[in-house]
């Protein structure tokens, strides 16, 4: 049903309910945002292999934003297409389906709400309920935020229970994810990842995807030292290659004066797999799909839980300290005990047109000569790397994470002009092993990874358009190479990155 619904989405029909949500009472807007980015890729999110080419492309978002507020209600519901230019032919046949997609699609419920008389009676300042699928974005997006920078963004199918009373804010969090409603499935197995209908055994012969079955990444691949597939798969966190089957959390906010505290307390579930395989017959030809197939009954549950402190230190508030401490327990997405951590800790000085920022942030890691069965690799949920760890996304976003952690020492600079159509930042990240990890050897390795500059260039063309230029330099170490589980002396240690973005969000309604 979902499928046919996309497929009957038509412009006509969208102002359609425009125009009907004009004449009603209440609040509509109706806003879009088209973003294409060019890249020129040499290295990122990874070190470049010697023997490869830079790669050179522009993506585009396409997004209408529909949102309708009254006293009682507010409604939103957010399309977008999301595409690489030349991704699809420039005529397409009518089975390539739709290629439209339901970003947002929410509502808020208000149940009290002191501000508004048509409410009787209200114990709370305001209290409500929003159900849908939606972003869910706290604080500085470091654990849970919409990852706005991909093209696609973050978004999850969830309800939240919204609390503010006497300057405490409090939501409350629900989840549980699903793979089909149809009548001859049974059970709550679910298969955690949007899996390729097709992929290859390994013999390289192309096979269905068997149900319930996840293959591994690199499956056609086969060792001929030992005889046995190749199944390593690179390591990662912040929710790369398995979704979560359920989530609950608790936030609280609280401002004091000039401080703002802020809690966290999350737990994610993870659906139990077995590790399998399955043969596959093609001619004459016998291969085998290797891979998690996800039919157990329980879960493996996590918890994550902290505090952030974002405080003015001055009565002209210029100078700004923010701390955080975040502690993670339980088990992993593969039932391995954890007990892992991160905190963050920076300063900054505002004055006239700068603003200046020194911090360190630390993200616990693996020792790799510990024999512990502990897995002490903190997990950064569902956050948005790109914003901390460096804009070529080296580290926990979808091409990995260090086993080791990092160490981040950080320094950065921002300049606004008085008018604020220009604005231009500059960061430095000094990135090291958190914990020791061995080289083919058995050897240590060097901590110090490599060091990254990233430059950020805003300009406002008119009152909906925003032309973005940035520009990165990674300069690694040959310990970069072990961290990103890359054969030694075989990539270019220098890697650069380039874009330039432009972003248009008109606004065709409002009332």
């Amino acid at each position: 049903m979902g499928k046919n619904f996309k497929n009957r989405i038509s412009v006509p029909m969208i102002f359609i309910i425009a125009l009907i949500a004009v004449n009603a009472k209440g609040q509509f807007s109706l806003t879009g945002q088209l973003r294409t980015r060019t890249e020129y890729r040499n290295g990122l999110g990874t070190l470049q292999l010697k023997t490869n080419d830079p790669a050179f492309f522009t993506s585009q978002r396409s997004r209408l934003t529909f949102n309708y507020k009254t006293s009682r209600v507010i409604f939103q519901t957010s399309l977008q297409d999301i595409r690489v230019w030349g991704q699809d032919a420039s005529t397409i046949s009518a089975a390539d389906g739709s290629k439209l997609g339901v970003h947002e699609a929410w509502a808020e419920i208000a149940l009290a709400d002191k501000k508004d008389s048509s409410f009787k009676r209200s114990s709370v300042d305001y209290f409500a309920v929003k159900i849908g699928r939606q972003e869910l974005l706290y604080d500085d997006s470091r654990l849970l935020g919409n990852l706005d920078w991909l093209q696609q963004a973050r978004r999850h199918d969830a309800i939240v229970f919204k609390l503010l009373h006497k300057g405490w804010l409090t939501d409350l969090g629900l989840a549980f994810n699903q793979n089909t409603d149809a009548f001859n499935y049974n059970g709550t197995f679910y298969t955690p990842a949007n899996v390729m209908p097709y992929v290859k055994d390994s013999r390289g012969n192309l096979a269905i995807t068997p149900p319930g079955f996840i293959p591994l990444s690199n499956t056609a691949g086969w060792s001929s030292k030992t005889g046995t597939p190749a199944l390593q798969a690179m390591p990662s966190t912040n929710g790369l290659y398995q979704d979560y089957k359920a989530m609950q959390y608790l936030y609280l906010a609280k401002t004091f004066n000039k401080t703002k505290i802020t809690g966290l307390i999350l737990a994610d579930h993870f659906g139990k797999y077995v590790n399998d395989s399955v043969k596959h017959i093609a001619g004459t030809d016998t291969g085998y799909i290797y891979g998690r197939r996800f039919n157990q009954k329980g879960v493996n549950s996590r918890v994550t839980t902290g505090i952030l402190l974002n405080s003015f230190l001055d009565k002209k508030k210029a100078f700004a300290l923010t701390a955080g401490f975040y502690y993670q327990a339980g088990r992993d997405r593969d039932a391995q005990k954890m007990s892992a951590y991160t905190s963050t800790l920076s300063l900054s000085y505002t004055k006239n047109k700068f603003s200046y920022t020194a911090g360190w942030d630390y993200v616990s890691g693996n020792n790799t000569f510990s024999s512990s069965s502990t897995n002490h690799r903190f997990d950064p949920l569902y956050g948005t790397p790109h914003k901390f760890w460096g804009g070529m996304d080296y580290f926990y976003v979808g091409t990995g994470s260090p086993t080791g952690g990092l160490s981040n020492p950080f320094a950065k600079i921002r300049y606004v002009s008085t008018t604020k159509r220009f604005t231009a930042a500059l960061d430095y990240h000094y990135f090291s092993l958190a914990k020791n990890q061995k080289d083919l050897s058995g050897s240590a390795i060097e901590k110090y990874l490599g060091s990254e500059f990233d430059l950020v260039t805003n300009y406002a063309l008119n009152k909906i358009t925003t032309l973005e230029y940035g520009f990165s330099v990674m300069a690694a170490s040959k310990s970069m190479e072990y961290a990103k589980n890359i054969i030694p002396n075989t990539s270019k240690l220098t890697g650069t990155w380039s874009y330039l973005m432009i972003s248009i969000k008109p606004a065709f309604l409002f009332k």
